[in-house]
């Protein structure tokens, strides 16, 4: 695999997760949103992730890869109804449709979220001093 490959490799995970925190973001943001342009409470979102394949291989044989961001999905689970009469969104039994968003679950993606864009940083640390080492060696 060469060096060129690898950084192509860690800068769409980096891209991905980045999108990822965004999604993350925007749930938390609207974690108590009760109304929406579309109608009813907010939904939470989630980024489908997809391998992505270079179309054909390169002189070694080997076909670049990474990961693609195919789209945006909503969590179709129901909103949590919570009994709040006096609220402008309640319906007439008096309950409010709130997101179905879970604000520690969304924590747990972030921190996951992170530690993989770090992960993925430091790889591309590591392959860029890779790289210098070897131009020390032909310079020596």
């Amino acid at each position: 695999m060469g060096i060129f490959n690898t950084l192509r490799i860690s800068g769409s995970a980096l891209t991905a997760e980045r999108l990822r925190m965004d999604a993350i973001s925007n749930n938390l943001a609207n974690a108590s949103s009760t109304r929406t342009a579309e109608g009813g409470p907010y939904q939470r979102q989630m980024p489908v992730f997809a391998p992505r394949v270079a179309p054909k291989p390169n002189t070694r044989g080997f076909r670049g890869a990474g990961v693609q961001v195919v789209g945006m999905q909503r969590d179709l689970s129901p909103a949590r109804l919570v009994y709040e009469p006096s609220h402008p969104d309640a319906n007439p039994e008096g309950y409010v449709a709130y997101p179905n968003v879970n604000v520690v679950t969304e924590m747990v993606d972030m921190i996951g979220a992170t530690r993989a864009y770090e992960a993925n940083i430091t790889l591309i640390n590591s392959t860029r001093n890779m790289a210098l080492k070897a131009l020390e060696i032909g310079r020596g």
